[in-house]
């Protein structure tokens, strides 16, 4: 993904799940909109500093391990949120 992808798809589930913070009626649904929210910025910030590393230093063979790695720790991250999502959805 390019920057301007990731940060507008980052920000609408930021900015979608932030709302449905304010909106909460308990402070459990507060904190749990919240880590979402905040999943997604965390997310953006990642993607875009290995987005950074790639195009920079993205030939040197460590670095791209040590990146491939990192995407994998982020997919992973991903689906561990997807499954959530699903769950709470149940």
């Amino acid at each position: 993904m390019e920057p301007r992808d990731i940060i507008k798809t980052c920000s609408a589930h930021y900015y979608t799940w932030k709302e449905e913070a304010f909106r909460a009626q308990t402070k459990d649904e507060m904190k749990k909109f919240l880590d979402k929210a905040f999943f997604w910025l965390e997310l953006q910030n990642n993607l875009l500093i290995l987005w950074t590393i790639k195009r920079t230093l993205g030939d040197d063979p460590n670095i791209i391990k040590k990146v491939e790695k990192a995407e994998m720790h982020i997919n992973k991250k991903i689906t561990d949120y997807a499954s959530q999502v699903l769950k709470d959805l149940e």
